[in-house]
């Protein structure tokens, strides 16, 4: 393809950079990324995304806007309360740059949809707020072989990595949900809006970086920073050959949804 002149402005501060160019550009220019969850993390990771030129952008939510978003889900505003968070994504998104094509889907992800809805991307971001949705994500990646970023965040803490089919998944790090009243969601014990930006940008960042196929992807490896002590640390890994779902005899073989549970901060009573 070939940039035009508005498009050789509007990026060209990515065609400097040596390791992207206008090659790398043109490679983002017809990238597609699907953003699982309109929230923390997808907002950010869509506002970058559509600012880089991906091509194509898949969004996935099936909430509305609320007034408790708005704390850090920064591609919302007051007058979205009520709205879809998808459309009101795909309406920031296009302000920022509109040569993008944002595709919406305002439903939630089960077993029964989630391939259809992937197929067509090649890289895929979860921004999900809850275990099921994660664990059933990486299920799904793994089983379609789609290249993927895991990001969570509670409290002042934020984690993430990156699968491509080789590696190590999500599962191979944590094997299953977690039991009920063992991890609290972020609408029970609260997190630091700047904490969803710092991650979600991580993730847009390894999306760029798969598109382009440059630099050193989050594989193998999970990032961890607190931003209470704004500590990061990595933690290294390999590929389990024993994991159910990438290993060499896997044992999850088709995708299942999972039960969200609660998780009770008072404790027993």
């Amino acid at each position: 393809m070939t940039l035009s002149d508005e498009q050789l402005e509007r990026f060209s501060r990515h065609i400097l950079l040596k390791d992207v160019g206008i090659e790398g550009q043109e490679r983002i220019l017809q990238g597609k990324v699907l953003i699982v969850g309109a929230g923390g993390l997808g907002a950010p990771a869509a506002l970058y995304l559509a600012a880089a030129g991906v091509g194509t952008i898949g969004i996935v939510d099936g909430d509305v806007v609320d007034r408790t978003n708005l704390q850090r889900q920064v591609i919302h505003f007051t007058a979205d309360i009520g709205k879809p968070k998808v459309a009101s994504a795909r309406e920031k998104m296009l302000q920022i740059n509109p040569g993008v094509t944002v595709r919406t889907y305002h439903e939630r992800l089960f077993a029964h949809n989630i391939l259809d809805i992937i197929r067509d991307y090649e890289f895929v971001i979860d921004g999900t707020d809850n275990f099921p949705a994660k664990f059933l994500v990486n299920d799904a990646c793994v089983m379609a072989g789609k290249a993927f970023s895991h990001g969570g965040i509670l409290r002042f803490d934020g984690q993430t990595m990156t699968y491509v089919p080789g590696s190590a998944c999500y599962r191979c790090v944590f094997l299953q949900p977690p039991p009920k009243n063992l991890v609290p969601a972020c609408s029970q014990a609260g997190v630091l809006g700047a904490v969803a930006g710092m991650l979600g940008t991580i993730q847009a960042a390894e999306a760029l970086k798969y598109l382009i196929g440059k630099g050193q992807l989050l594989t193998d490896r999970l990032l961890i920073f607190n931003a209470f002590s704004m500590e990061f640390r990595t933690v290294r890994f390999k590929r389990n050959p024993e994991c159910p779902v990438c290993g060499t005899r896997p044992t999850i073989t088709e995708l299942r949804d999972y039960e969200q549970g609660t998780c009770d901060l008072r404790g027993p009573r």
